[in-house]
């Protein structure tokens, strides 16, 4: 599984022009079934992203597509880990412990 940290790498006043396809591209995410949660960071981050597990490559391409990234207003960090213990809530989502 992945947490991606999103960082504006522009004034937020640029950023906020290219708000609606970022989140456009979010719900799409949603939609696909590779985004669990996301929100609003503090500190470090602006944005916190939780993924599915799946490559990395296809992670990479996908935040890549971000049109935040696109139009050089943010980065991701991505942190990889491997849940060894999920909630029953998640316990879906986490294809180490469903198998």
């Amino acid at each position: 599984m992945y947490i991606a940290l999103l960082t504006y790498t522009a004034p937020e006043t640029e950023v906020d022009y290219a708000l609606p396809d970022h989140s456009k591209w979010v719900r799409k995410q949603f939609t696909k079934g590779l985004f669990l949660v996301c929100g609003k960071g503090s500190g470090a981050a602006d944005h916190v992203i939780l993924t599915r597990p799946m490559l990395r490559g296809k992670l990479d391409a996908v935040l890549a597509s971000d049109p935040f990234v696109v139009q050089r207003l943010a980065r991701y960090d991505v942190i990889e880990f491997a849940a060894t213990r999920t909630a029953q809530e998640l316990q879906a989502i986490n294809e180490a412990l469903a198998s």
